[in-house]
């Protein structure tokens, strides 16, 4: 009987795995998932369960640590300078709209610089700036859910792009999230705020 408990909540660990959008908590979970069932086709001598299972288990440690190995690379991600009027902005705007809408309410697409970041061929997040002079005010700052684990943002802040628009510094709008502070921004006031290495 507690063998069957066990087996079900196996079952059940990884059927809440495939309900994550975040890639690395869908791979943990169901990894957790595989694990128990593994013991439990163990104990009741389901063999090519076991087998299963555990190859499962593997394939999805490896994919975490190719995940976390890769989530500082520049090789992993790049960043790519577009206008905020660009139909592509638009299309992502839209497609995360109630999801932007929830982390950014007030955003009001008001945007004289912008910056996808890719994954591959794949848009992971977008950055839109106003700009003052030398000074850019980050009036979005958005990752998709699945790399939201990640910090693909500091690709960003790192890029020459910046350089390229006469960009020398940058700072968010009152109340911006710690996440700054791994990405070099220190806080002041309520805003972050980053010099930039590149020169203008």
């Amino acid at each position: 009987m507690v063998w069957e408990i066990i087996g079900w909540i196996g079952t059940a660990v990884v059927v809440f795995s495939m309900l994550q959008q975040r890639i690395t908590r869908l791979r943990l979970i169901n990894m957790i998932g595989c694990i128990i069932s593994v013991a439990y086709n163990t104990a009741v001598g389901v063999w090519p369960m076991v087998a299963l299972n555990a190859v499962l288990t593997v394939i999805q440690a490896y994919n975490l640590v190719v995940l976390w190995r890769g989530r500082h690379s520049a090789v992993t991600y790049s960043v790519v300078a577009v206008a905020p009027s660009d139909p592509i902005v638009a299309h992502v705007l839209e497609t995360n709209r109630e999801d932007i809408a929830t982390y950014f309410p007030n955003y009001d697409g008001n945007a004289d610089l912008g910056f996808l970041v890719m994954k591959g061929d794949e848009i992971v997040g977008i950055v839109l700036a106003t700009r003052d002079h030398s000074e850019a005010e980050l009036v979005l700052d958005y990752v998709t859910p699945a790399y939201r684990d990640f910090t693909p943002g500091e690709f960003v802040f790192a890029s020459d792009e910046w350089a390229a628009h006469g960009v020398a510094s940058v700072r968010t709008l009152p109340g911006g999230p710690d996440y700054y502070a791994r990405v070099g921004f220190t806080e002041a006031g309520g805003v972050w705020h980053k010099e930039l290495s590149h020169s203008v």
